[in-house]
């Protein structure tokens, strides 16, 4: 393949990797997209009821009217030496969907906006140590928590991440806890309490918060001095028009926003209380690229279109009824699975004896009934009633061909390309 001739790692997202899906039978690229349809590069067309771009593309493929706000926006200059009033103006509606905060500032990418979240804390608290919880990208501050370790970051959704290139002048500066386990971050603050700069993490994930852990992570923030920031990258516009925290009880001190936040289009935003955010003046945080006026555009639409249109009750229900289906199915046909997942971004485990092989397996027979599909399921506004019944009409037929399968042994043998890969492994 060209690509991984030219491009380290072949992609520029992990969770784009054809290998993460099945290496020589998912398409890999597209030459359009449209709605829920993808088009691959030798025109053959596909349902996507898949990642719908790692989460990104909240209403669906070039929507007419995400687009035509970024068309206008680039008709007008998507930059200049001045500033794009946009910014003033979406930083204005994110504060009155979160009456918590009263700043914002901009990136547009969310890794990136996490990183900038955890340089304001620790230069609003002067402290450099982190706790956090779920996966944050791939910054220096993140991937420290593996220095010195076999594999800290394992129980946080990607397996195998190296440090390499990570300063070791970072080791002891991040610790991971679980999901739900307050006496995990308790124990941290046993040990570093006095150093805590910030406790991050996402509202919910595979499971829902529980309410002593809603206050639990609060009220150690507040004792120890340390700025909570909630990590809505993932989250953030699926479950309402807004942050889930908003739903779940957290009070935090930070939030930030990217994936759905512009529908594709690259914007990430970093929200706040005014006595945290007024610290971002007292480090140096600045970028040129951070000052276009595309992607503003792109999430003043966004939003707008999301909350007219309850977008976030239409995920809700499709995540439900996929998720119910998929549990029937499951059981209808004796594959050993689990399904969860918050409901508009949900994920089957399958635990037959070759996991990783049924998941690649899956993915080939769904392709041939024309989907783009994997183990997980993101939904998106464009997909309609008649979308997710063909889609399971298609699981139906096809866990019928699995069970068989893996019934006989056959699973392995059925494979047209190589399993999915499990978590970040270097390709040769």
């Amino acid at each position: 393949m060209k690509a991984k001739e030219f491009i380290p790692g072949m992609t520029q997202l992990l969770s784009k990797r054809p290998d993460m899906f099945s290496m020589g039978v998912w398409p890999g690229y597209y030459s359009r997209a449209k709605g829920c349809s993808v088009w691959d590069l030798d025109d053959n067309r596909y349902t996507d009821m898949s990642i719908s771009g790692i989460g990104a593309n909240i209403l669906g493929y070039a929507d007419d009217d995400v687009d035509e706000a970024v068309i206008e926006a680039i008709r007008g200059g998507s930059s200049s030496s001045l500033n794009c009033p946009e910014e003033v103006e979406l930083a204005e509606l994110l504060c009155e969907l979160h009456p918590w905060a009263s700043m914002a500032r901009f990136t547009r990418s969310g890794g990136e906006a996490m990183t900038v979240a955890v340089r304001i804390a620790r230069a609003h608290t002067q402290k450099d140590v982190v706790a956090f919880c779920g996966y944050h990208g791939w910054h220096d501050w993140y991937l420290s928590a593996n220095l010195g370790t076999e594999n800290a970051l394992g129980e946080h959704l990607i397996t195998g991440l190296d440090p390499r290139g990570v300063p070791q002048g970072l080791k002891g500066t991040a610790h991971p806890f679980r999901f739900n386990h307050i006496e995990e971050l308790e124990k941290i603050v046993a040990a570093h309490g006095k150093e805590l700069a910030a406790v991050v993490l996402e509202p919910i994930r595979n499971l829902s918060p529980t309410p002593e852990f809603v206050q639990g992570v609060r009220e150690i923030a507040t004792d120890c001095g340390a700025v909570l920031i909630v990590d809505e990258i993932s989250s953030g516009f699926r479950m309402n028009t807004g942050g889930a925290h908003l739903l779940l009880g957290y009070d935090p001190d930070m939030a930030v926003f990217s994936k759905s936040l512009g529908n594709g289009y690259p914007i990430a935003a970093v929200i706040g209380k005014e006595s945290v955010m007024q610290s971002a003046q007292r480090t140096f945080i600045s970028s040129t690229c951070w000052t276009e006026r595309t992607g503003p555009a792109a999430a003043l639409a966004t939003i707008r279109k999301h909350g007219s249109e309850n977008v976030g009750d239409h995920l809700m229900k499709l995540g439900q009824q996929v998720q119910d289906s998929w549990k029937e199915l499951l059981s209808k046909h004796g594959i050993p699975g689990q399904v969860s997942g918050m409901l508009p971004m949900s994920h089957i485990d399958f635990q037959t004896p070759y996991p990783m092989e049924t998941k690649a397996l899956f993915i080939q027979l769904m392709l041939e009934k024309g989907y783009l599909a994997s183990n997980l399921y993101y939904a998106m506004h464009a997909h309609s009633g008649d979308h997710i019944s063909g889609y399971l009409k298609a699981v139906d037929s096809v866990f019928q061909e699995i069970a068989r399968a893996v019934k006989d042994g056959s699973v392995r043998k059925l494979l047209k390309g190589s399993p999915s890969s499990t978590g970040f492994r270097r390709l040769a």
